[in-house]
């Protein structure tokens, strides 16, 4: 009788930056439910989602393609995942897995699924606060009882969104991290976050009012991860009472990360900094993966579906982008990746190129930050990209500029299509023209609430995002 292939559970962390994970070395003890696991898996230490926000990162991540693979680049993606890509929850189901995804229906990406479960993870409760985690609990555990009773393996996707924007995790895990005065007078920290007009409104919409400190603000994001953590912990033991633990694959990584007070992106997740493209990577397999490993080759978000696949036995019979990181699992050489192209149209539409000691941005039309059209960061002697040397070294600049067209006219030439970077003119949801200046962009760009900002994750929600749009129209005037 052949022997049943494993269960795979995959949480999909929706805007987690690895460096505030506790074991990834963050000084606050963020995640120590997750760290245990790291400890009894492999982490990786430079994982990276090179193609941002979180359409095109769950795309990478989902069909182990690159963003020419998946011609996914864009948050407000038009259309379908193309039919000339299969999805993870397609290949599983073709090999007798039952899939359910948590909290992913809306996602291009979610293509596949057999069963799809939804939770609340963007308005507060009556406490005025979003158990976010706690509410993916209340489907997901049930949903693993079915799944495990039922003796067939399974794969269940778990999309949390506690670090995602609102950061309202419920008491006490608002103040564990600080124990300040965030209504301080004398403390000016937020009034540029308040003065950032196309933000402004949202952040308001969640953070409490008179809030003047922005490290109270950090702090929520902290409790966030800390609560879904302990949260997290509840399906870990569900696991182990089922009995199941020794034939489940556990993933823990994220789409990509978070901006919070930096580079002017204030807690949201666009520009191409280091902040928004790190991410973790953690995978437990009881004897399969070996306890306490880490590894610190640079690896990719698109290596993981190959990863996973290999690690379950399944040849799919697909020329991935990415690659299975199994050999570095098991301690075998694999060639080195140490250059990547990075794309993003988040709230800006910008490319580039990263190596381990440069990092190249280029923007592709003006940006509502007012930033210039060429960033170049030394991120050997300036690793928190806080100074822009384009000016200081053209070589560099031209290098890595010569490299990543070198990179796009090799892809465009493998896949048969145009960069999706050059073709996304609609990136930005007001018609296909691109922006003439950073303050046509910065005049045009508006999140006003969270039913505004929650309507942009799904494509179903349109319509009341036209909804809430008119209405604010009608207050305005």
């Amino acid at each position: 009788m052949a022997k049943k292939k494993p269960n795979i559970i995959l949480f999909g962390i929706d805007s987690l930056r690895r460096d505030h994970m506790s074991c990834y070395g963050y000084h606050r003890l963020t995640t120590p439910h997750m760290d245990k696991v790291a400890r009894e898996g492999v982490l990786f230490e430079q994982h990276f989602s090179p193609s941002i926000p979180t359409t095109p990162g769950y795309a990478s991540m989902l069909t182990g393609m690159d963003c020419f693979g998946t011609d996914v680049v864009a948050l407000r993606h038009k259309g379908p995942l193309g039919s000339h890509v299969k999805t993870l929850a397609e290949v599983l189901a073709e090999h007798g897995y039952q899939t359910t995804s948590v909290g992913f229906s809306g996602n291009p990406s979610a293509r596949g699924f057999q069963n799809y479960l939804e939770y609340e993870s963007w308005h507060p409760d009556e406490t005025g606060r979003t158990p976010k985690a706690e509410n993916l609990n209340e489907v997901t555990i049930p949903e693993l009882k079915r799944l495990a009773k039922d003796g067939q393996p399974f794969f269940l996707f778990l999309r949390h969104m506690d670090p995602h924007s609102p950061y309202l995790p419920p008491r006490p895990f608002e103040r564990i991290f600080y124990d300040g005065d965030e209504f301080d007078p004398n403390n000016k920290s937020m009034e540029p976050v308040y003065a950032f007009k196309p933000f402004a409104d949202f952040i308001k919409s969640w953070v409490p009012e008179g809030v003047t400190d922005h490290e109270y603000v950090t702090a929520q994001y902290d409790g966030a991860i800390a609560y879904m953590d302990a949260c997290i912990q509840n399906i870990f033991a569900t696991v182990e009472s089922l009995g199941i633990e020794e034939e489940t694959i556990v993933i823990i990584t994220s789409d990509h990360g978070e901006t919070l007070y930096e580079h002017d992106c204030y807690f949201d997740h666009h520009g191409l900094y280091e902040n928004t493209l790190s991410v973790p990577l953690i995978i437990k397999f009881p004897g399969k993966v070996p306890a306490g490993k880490r590894v610190s080759d640079m690896t990719l978000i698109q290596d993981i579906m190959p990863t996973i696949l290999e690690l379950a036995g399944i040849d799919a019979g697909i020329d991935f982008d990415g690659r299975s990181l199994v050999p570095l699992i098991e301690g075998r050489p694999l060639p080195r990746e140490t250059e990547m192209y990075i794309t993003e149209c988040t709230w800006m539409r910008k490319h580039g190129w990263r190596t381990p000691e440069w990092k190249l941005i280029v923007a592709l039309e003006p940006d509502f930050h007012f930033k210039p059209q060429i960033e170049l960061y030394n991120l050997l002697k300036d690793p928190l990209e806080l100074s822009n040397v384009a000016e200081q070294e053209p070589e560099a600049a031209a290098w890595l500029k010569g490299r990543m067209e070198a990179h796009i006219a090799k892809r465009e030439k493998e896949t048969g299509r145009t960069n999706p970077m050059y073709t996304n003119l609609g990136w930005h949801g007001k018609g296909d023209k691109p922006f003439a200046s950073s303050q046509e962009a910065y005049d045009n760009l508006y999140i006003g609430s969270i039913s505004t900002a929650r309507s942009l994750q799904a494509k179903e929600e349109k319509d009341k995002e036209k909804e809430s749009e008119s209405s604010m129209a009608k207050n305005k005037a």
